[in-house]
């Protein structure tokens, strides 16, 4: 018996097969859960890395051990003559069980983002968003493409969220994270709704373009209250000054909320973990393809 007949003998396909449909299922609880409680994004990114990390172990296990109706055994202690024909259905129901789980968790997911409610938050500024915190809270919507190439995407998704790391290290200001606040990517809705969804006083938003080495980015601080613009600046640089215009927008914010932007937090944000461009653009580029959850993607994003 051959290398292949042998992996189809000890049931290392069916395995396969099985922990990718299980695999799968679990990134979608990650990805589906994970926003709705409002815990770190990392969390979901630590699912996926160890879950891709699991599949190679699960495939040597598979090879060593079978799974037979009186318990796991070692591969050579197997009884082949003995075999019940129902030993081979688990490996069915299994696919068949998660592959329904995975599909009906992905239309749920997929449902809750687009339908979202102002009791799915839970937020102190629905009720008065006049407060003082509420005044110091703040949520960036994904700023918009206007380069004209949909290529370019994820250089403002990318920025979007480093505007958000960059607002997150002002010690006096709650900013949401990007799970939540990417939920409103491409969605026409008042300012007041997002806000109230989202908990939060005032909202950033605005468009970039990237052409050749220079980037144009219009940003706007908006009261989510009343959709009043508080300001709107306009950066037109070359693309090696990227991390100083998101310096720049984050001073801004901080003076209008007048929160404080000093010492420790203004030199965190100021120093980004590179400061070579085609790094950067890289790094933008490799986590916007890990953003879109797929294993195409993933491919791209590696």
């Amino acid at each position: 018996m051959g290398f292949f007949g042998e992996l189809k003998r000890r049931n290392v396909y069916k395995v396969a097969v099985a922990y990718a449909v299980v695999g799968w299922l679990v990134m979608q609880v990650a990805s589906t859960v994970v926003p709705a409680l409002h815990l770190p994004d990392t969390i979901t990114s630590a699912v996926v890395v160890l879950t891709l990390l699991g599949f190679p172990i699960a495939l040597i296990l598979a090879w060593a051990f079978e799974l037979t109706p009186e318990g796991i055994k070692r591969a050579g202690d197997v009884d082949r003559s003995a075999r019940d024909a129902s030993t081979n259905r688990i490996w069915v129901y299994v696919a068949v069980i998660g592959a329904a789980l995975s599909v009906g968790l992905f239309f749920v997911g997929r449902y809750t983002a687009g339908n979202t409610t102002p009791g799915h938050y839970a937020s102190p500024a629905r009720t008065e968003a006049t407060t003082a915190s509420a005044q110091k809270s703040i949520a960036v919507l994904p700023l918009l493409n206007e380069s004209g190439d949909p290529k370019d995407e994820y250089f403002s998704d990318g920025l979007s969220e480093e505007l958000i790391a960059a607002l997150a290290q002002i010690r006096e200001l709650k900013v949401i994270g990007r799970s939540s606040s990417f939920r409103f990517k491409e969605r026409k809705e008042e300012p007041k709704t997002i806000g109230e969804k989202l908990g939060v006083g005032t909202l950033l938003e605005g468009t970039v373009r990237k052409q050749g080495d220079r980037v144009r980015i219009v940003a706007e601080l908006i009261n989510a209250a009343d959709g009043i613009e508080l300001w709107t600046r306009t950066f037109d640089r070359e693309l090696k000054d990227i991390f100083a215009v998101q310096q720049e927008i984050a001073a801004a914010v901080a003076s209008s909320l007048k929160a404080t932007l000093l010492g420790a937090d203004q030199r965190s944000s100021a120093n980004p973990a590179t400061k070579d461009t085609e790094a950067h653009d890289a790094y933008l580029l490799g986590h916007y393809y890990f953003h879109r959850r797929n294993l195409e993607d993933y491919r791209k994003a590696v």
